[in-house]
């Protein structure tokens, strides 16, 4: 089977012993299902034994819910140090964007290392506990609005994790917050899929979303939602997601470890592979590459 050659704009890496994690060192099931096997170090060693036949040509470490991501990025630091084949080339960091001490917490991270390149803040609430992640409407709270500013002069994206519910505010605040780039994660988790409401939701936001110069789109993390996924199942996603942003706006993902409890990493990429399969060459080399290098500058 022939090399493919990516960037991955979103992995993540965690050491248990850190304790920053303790949706790790506690596992209880929750949207991802029993994650145990998932529950355990997870290092670049661990990626370069995971990839196969895939050229990992940079990748971009998106923060993994650590409760003190000043931490977490001290750590990171450590591992870019260390010289260790695939370590993070670029980091989007965490960041409580409501607390009073923000701007103080982005600027120490920010001086550890000079591989940072965003900040991203889970925002997903949902009505069914399974699915809500945080409980709260930050994009209602005019302090962490008022807190997003900080990114715009720092010259940092913003990783947008959010449902379809979700959407239209989102897209309101990349209007207000035109400086700053704004990236959303995981296709935008469609979640409501029993529901052809669902659907027009999901859909209808995306192009919303697209309709904002500022924002694109990671198309990842489809296994959290469709844990027995197909390229049938994703086709159709793929596709209307790459329809509403463009070639231009859009990267693949792999969204691993996570991910990797419903595929390996070499499927992952190779599905998506599949379902571009008619895309031009300067087409697959954006959603594989150029795009991702764009969007976090590598």
């Amino acid at each position: 089977m022939s090399v493919l050659s990516v960037v991955d704009p979103h992995l993540h890496y965690w050491s248990l012993a850190n304790g920053i994690q303790p949706w790790l060192n506690r596992p209880k099931p929750n949207l991802l299902g029993d994650y145990t096997p998932m529950a355990k170090d997870h290092l670049p060693r661990d990626l370069e034994r995971a990839r196969g036949a895939i050229d990992i040509e940079a990748c971009v470490h998106v923060e993994a819910d650590a409760v003190d991501p000043v931490a977490e990025t001290r750590w990171l630091t450590q591992v870019v140090d260390s010289g260790a084949p695939l370590a993070p080339d670029a980091l989007v960091v965490g960041l409580d964007l409501s607390r009073q001490d923000v701007e103080a917490r982005l600027d120490a991270q920010r001086a550890m290392s000079d591989r940072v390149r965003g900040v991203r803040q889970i925002l997903n609430v949902h009505h069914d506990p399974l699915y809500d992640y945080v409980g709260r409407d930050y994009l209602s709270d005019p302090v962490w609005r008022r807190n997003l500013a900080l990114l715009a002069g720092r010259g940092l994206s913003f990783d947008l994790q959010i449902y379809p519910s979700q959407m239209a505010q989102a897209a309101a605040l990349a209007r207000e917050y035109d400086d700053i780039l704004f990236v959303l994660n995981h296709a935008g988790m469609y979640v409501d899929r029993q529901l052809l409401d669902g659907w027009r939701l999901w859909r209808d936001g995306l192009r919303e979303l697209a309709a904002c110069d500022n924002v694109m789109i990671k198309l990842s993390g489809f296994g959290m939602l469709d844990h027995q996924w197909t390229r049938d199942s994703l086709t159709p996603l793929v596709w209307e997601a790459i329809d509403a942003f463009g070639v231009e706006r859009a990267m693949f993902a792999s969204n691993f470890p996570v991910d990797g409890l419903y595929a390996g990493y070499e499927d992952i990429w190779r599905t998506y592979l599949e379902i571009v399969a008619g895309a031009s060459a300067s087409e697959r080399d954006a959603l594989f590459r150029d795009n991702a290098r764009r969007c976090y500058r590598l």
